[in-house]
C-alpha cells in the first residue's frame, strides 16, 4: 500500500485528451469532427491547430481531523489513519487515442479515429462506508466541542483571517480545478473559469459585508435604546453543519453555504458530490492550511451509504443540501429531534418564461420596434446555459397560441446555429479573432441523457414535435455518448412529462396558451416557485396603457409564487448580494452574501442593567478578555 501524508500536488500528465466521459461509466464522447456538422456554415471557424489538454490526474485521497492523506493511482484501497481500509472508485473522465493512430494534431480529427478511443482515468474517489461516516463525525464533534472548540471560540477577525489565508491558497489551484471541472461535468472553459473566479469573489463579498457591518449583528457597541438594559448583540454558530453541494456547480453553490457557515464559527461535514467531486479533493491543502484540525471534514461515496448514520445519530445542528427535494425529505426524516435541525435546502424549479402578445403586434406604426435579438438572446442563455442544468434555467416557455408556432420556428433556427462540442475546443471569430467555446457540451452521465431521451420520446407521443433539426440527437456512439443537441418541443401540453417535470438538462418546451388566466393557473397550481421571466415590447407601456395592467397583475399574482420575477431577461441567481429565494417545493432559506450567515448563526445577546450597581465596572473587565465580546 503506497500511502502517504499529503504535502505535494498529485498531478500527473497522462495522454492526449480528445473525448469526455462521464464520471460513471462507460460513456464515449463524439469527436470534434462530429460536433462540427451541427455548427452553422455561418458560424466562426474551428481553429486548426487545436488539441485537447491534458488533464491532471486526480489521486484519491481523505482529509478528516487536519489531515491529508493520499494513495497512488495503482492502489485500489487506502488504509487512512482512524478510519481504516476505505475502498476507491475509479473516476473516467476522458478518452484517448493513442500518439501513433494519427499524425493529425487535431482532436478525433475523423471519423475513424474514434474507433481508436479507449477511456482513461481522470482520478480516484474514496468510498466511505457507513462506519467511517461516523469516524468522521467524531471528529467534527470534537472540533466542536459543545461549542467550546478552538474554531467556534476564535474571535471573528481571527476566522476572517482563516479564510483570507484560504483563498490565497485556493487561487493557487484555479488551473488545477478548471480543468477537472471541464473534464468531469462537461463545463466549457470560460465557464469552470467563471465559477472558480465568481466563487472566491463571492468569498471576498462576503468578508467585505461583514467588515463594513460591525455595528450591528456582528458585534456592536452596547445598545442603549432599551431604558436601563443594556444589550450587546452579536451572531454565534449554531454547531455541526452537514454541506451537501451540486454537480452542475459543485464549487460556487458549495461554497455559498460553506463559506458563511464557517465564518460564523461552525464545524463543517462536506459531503462530495458523487459527479463532480474531483474539484473538492484539489481544495484540501488550502483547508489543511488555513483552519483547525477538524474545521472542515470531508465525505465521499454514495449519499445514501454515508448520509443516513450522521442524521440518525442526531449530532447533526444543520443542513445545508442544494440538490433533488426527494432526498432532502429523506435526510430530514432520519435526523430523530427534526424540530431543532436547522436546514437550509435550494431545490428544483420549473421557472416559466411567459412572452406577452404584443411582442407579436405590427408596431411600425409606433416607430419602434421589438427587439426579438435581445428576446432570443436571454431565452436561449436562459433555457440553455451549461446544457439547461440549472435550477435557475427556463424550462418551460408560454405563447400566445396563434404565435407560438412561428416563435417555436423563430428560436430553432437560433438554436441550430449553436456552437455544440467537447468543453476545450476553440473556435475563432475571422472577422475579430475573438475566441468562442461550446455552448453546448456533453452531459456528466448516461443516465441524463436516457431521461432526456424519455422526456422527448413522451412528449412526442402526445403530439409534440421537435423543432430543430437534428434536436435531440447524440453525436458519437448511439448507446454510450452524452452529447446531444439540444431538442425544441412544440406543442408540449397538460398530458406531457414536460410539462411539469424539472428536465434539468437542454430540452426547451414551448407550450401555448390562449388566455393568460392559464398561466396564472399553472404558476398558483405548481409545485415550484423559485423564479419567472416575462417577456413583454417596450412600446405601449404608458402610464395608462392596458399592456402596463396586465404585466403589472402579473407581478402582483406572482408575487406571492414566485421568489424572483424578471422582466425581460432571463432567471438567474445573480447578483450575489441580492436574496436568492423560492417557495414550495424550490426552496427553505434563502442565500446572498449576507442572508447565509444569517442562515447558519444565531443572534446571540449579552444584557445587564445599568442600575444594577458595580455592574458596568464587571463588564468593562470583562470585555478586555472575552472573544466573544470583541468587535472588529
Amino acid at each position: 500500500m503506497k500511502q502517504k501524508l499529503f504535502h505535494s500536488s498529485s498531478s500527473k500528465l497522462l495522454v492526449t485528451i480528445t473525448c469526455l466521459l462521464s464520471s460513471k461509466s462507460r460513456l464515449l464522447f463524439a469527436s470534434a469532427s462530429d460536433a462540427a456538422v451541427i455548427s452553422s456554415p455561418s458560424s466562426p471557424r474551428e481553429l486548426s491547430t487545436q488539441s485537447s489538454p491534458t488533464p491532471p490526474f486526480i489521486t484519491g485521497r481523505v482529509f478528516t481531523n487536519g489531515i491529508i492523506q493520499e494513495v497512488s493511482s495503482d492502489d485500489k484501497m487506502i488504509l487512512a489513519a482512524g478510519l481504516g481500509e476505505m475502498a476507491l472508485a475509479d473516476v473516467f473522465g476522458c478518452c484517448s487515442k493513442s500518439s501513433s493512430s494519427s499524425s493529425s494534431s487535431d482532436a478525433c480529427s475523423s471519423s475513424d479515429d474514434a474507433k481508436n478511443m479507449k477511456r482513461i482515468i481522470i482520478g480516484q474517489m474514496p468510498q466511505f462506508t457507513s462506519q467511517q461516516s461516523l469516524v468522521t463525525l467524531q471528529s467534527a464533534i470534537a472540533a466542536w466541542d459543545g461549542g467550546s472548540g478552538t474554531w467556534p471560540q476564535m474571535t471573528l477577525h481571527h476566522r476572517i483571517k482563516a479564510v483570507q489565508t484560504f483563498i490565497h491558497h485556493l487561487q493557487s489551484k484555479r488551473t488545477e480545478i478548471v480543468t477537472a471541472l471541464m473534464y468531469e461535468i462537461g463545463k466549457n472553459k470560460v465557464d469552470a473559469e467563471s465559477e472558480f473566479d465568481r466563487t472566491i469573489q463571492f468569498i471576498k463579498q462576503v468578508i467585505e459585508y461583514i467588515q463594513s457591518n460591525t455595528h450591528s449583528e456582528f458585534g456592536s457597541d452596547w445598545d442603549a435604546s432599551n431604558g436601563s438594559t443594556r444589550l450587546f448583540m452579536k451572531r454565534a454558530a449554531i454547531g455541526i453543519i452537514l454541506c451537501l453541494g451540486p454537480y452542475n456547480y459543485p464549487l460556487n453553490e458549495t461554497y455559498a453555504t460553506l463559506i458563511p457557515a464557517l465564518l460564523m464559527g461552525n464545524i463543517i461535514l462536506l459531503k462530495i458530490p458523487t459527479t463532480g467531486g474531483l474539484s473538492h479533493l484539489l481544495t484540501m491543502e488550502a483547508f489543511h492550511k488555513s483552519f483547525p484540525p477538524g474545521t472542515i471534514n470531508f465525505i465521499s461515496g454514495k449519499g445514501r451509504v454515508t448520509m443516513p448514520p450522521l442524521m440518525k445519530s442526531g449530532r447533526v445542528d444543520a443542513l445545508a443540501f442544494i440538490g433533488a427535494s426527494s432526498a432532502a425529505d429523506r435526510l430530514i426524516k432520519d435526523h430523530p429531534e427534526p424540530h431543532r435541525l436547522k436546514v437550509f435546502l435550494q431545490l428544483e424549479a420549473k421557472n416559466m418564461g411567459v412572452y406577452m402578445s404584443n411582442l407579436f403586434d405590427d408596431n411600425e406604426g409606433t416607430g419602434e420596434q421589438v427587439d426579438w435579438v435581445s428576446i432570443m438572446k436571454e431565452t436561449i442563455a436562459g433555457t440553455l446555459s451549461y446544457n439547461g442544468q440549472r435550477c435557475t434555467a427556463l424550462k418551460l416557455l408560454f405563447v400566445p397560441k396563434d404565435k407560438s408556432e412561428g416563435f417555436a420556428s423563430m428560436l430553432a433556427e437560433r438554436v441550430e446555429n449553436l456552437h455544440v462540442g467537447l468543453p476545450w475546443e476553440k473556435k475563432e471569430n475571422p472577422n475579430d479573432g475573438t475566441i468562442t467555446y461550446p455552448q453546448i457540451t456533453p452531459l456528466p452521465n448516461r443516465d441524463r441523457v436516457e431521461y432526456m431521451q424519455a422526456l422527448i420520446q413522451d412528449a412526442v407521443s402526445k403530439g409534440a414535435r421537435v423543432m430543430n433539426k437534428n434536436g435531440g440527437m447524440i453525436i458519437g456512439n448511439q448507446d454510450e455518448s452524452t452529447l446531444m443537441v439540444p431538442a425544441i418541443l412544440y406543442p408540449v401540453t397538460p398530458n406531457c412529462r414536460l410539462y411539469t417535470e424539472e428536465q434539468f438538462g437542454p430540452i426547451i418546451p414551448i407550450a401555448h396558451y390562449d388566455s393568460l388566466a392559464e398561466v396564472i393557473t399553472y404558476a398558483k397550481d405548481g409545485k415550484y416557485g423559485q423564479q419567472v421571466s416575462i417577456f413583454t415590447s417596450t412600446s405601449d407601456h404608458s402610464h395608462h396603457s392596458e399592456e402596463s395592467k396586465i404585466v403589472a397583475d402579473l407581478i402582483d399574482r406572482f408575487s406571492t409564487v414566485f421568489g424572483k420575477i424578471n422582466i425581460n431577461s432571463q432567471c438567474g441567481r445573480s447578483p450575489d448580494t441580492a436574496p436568492f429565494s423560492g417557495r414550495r417545493s424550490s426552496a427553505m432559506g434563502v442565500m446572498s452574501v449576507s442572508h447565509a450567515l444569517s442562515e447558519f448563526s444565531i443572534p446571540t445577546l449579552v444584557s445587564y442593567k445599568d442600575d444594577a450597581g458595580m455592574t458596568r465596572n464587571v463588564i468593562e473587565g470583562v470585555e478586555v478578555h472575552s472573544n466573544f465580546l470583541t468587535t472588529l
